[in-house]
């Protein structure tokens, strides 16, 4: 369906502190250029997270309304619980307040010294949380993400050709894991072909 305007209904507004670009051009360089330093009030447009930066759903803000704050035995625990093994068929469900809560959890049960963990382009905590525990994070990005000025629908995929280097050179039983971020936000946030995570699996 095409439409000139947004298919969906805003629940809630929150003004933004529109800056001009010399300041932000100033912003910028007190940060040193490092995004990571600019206060989240100086931000008009977020380019670097990928997390709360939308608005909810009318489902998401009624989840809220139905949260169970139990200790033990929460429904909202249940509810998660099911839908993470109905979609990914998990046995075990841990729950974790941020990503790279359960990357720490992941990768200290998985990796060790002397492995490496190959992904089309790692996104920086996972390359921290891999790298704290002496493995190496290995980017594999696809030739077409090369090429900054072509086209291209795909260009956040992995190097499939790299990847199987990768194994034969360093032996499978190094590589406790292959990851593919989707999107490749490291990446400049360009999307990953399903034929590129199947290839990869």
């Amino acid at each position: 369906m095409k439409t000139i305007i947004e298919p969906f209904r805003i629940k809630s507004v929150e003004p933004l502190r529109l800056t001009t670009r010399q300041e932000r051009e100033s912003l910028v360089r007190e940060a040193d250029f490092n995004v990571f330093l600019l206060p989240a009030r100086d931000v008009i447009i977020d380019l670097l997270t990928d997390s709360g930066t939308g608005a909810m759903s009318a489902d998401q803000w009624a989840g809220v309304m139905r949260g169970d704050e139990s200790y033990a035995g929460s429904e909202s625990f249940y509810r998660f619980q099911d839908a993470v093994r109905d979609i990914f068929g998990f046995r075990h469900v841990i729950p974790t307040h941020q990503g790279r809560a359960a990357e720490r959890i992941l990768f200290t049960t998985l990796c060790g010294p002397g492995d490496v963990v190959p992904n089309n382009t790692h996104f920086d905590t996972t390359r921290a949380n891999i790298e704290h525990v002496g493995a190496e994070a290995l980017d594999l990005p696809g030739p077409a993400s090369r090429d900054l000025g072509a086209p291209g629908p795909f260009k956040g995929d992995m190097d499939l050709e790299a990847l199987e280097r990768t194994i034969e050179e360093r032996g499978a039983d190094h590589i406790p894991l292959v990851m593919i971020t989707v999107t490749n936000n490291s990446g400049g946030g360009q999307p990953v072909s399903m034929a590129n995570i199947r290839g990869a699996a």
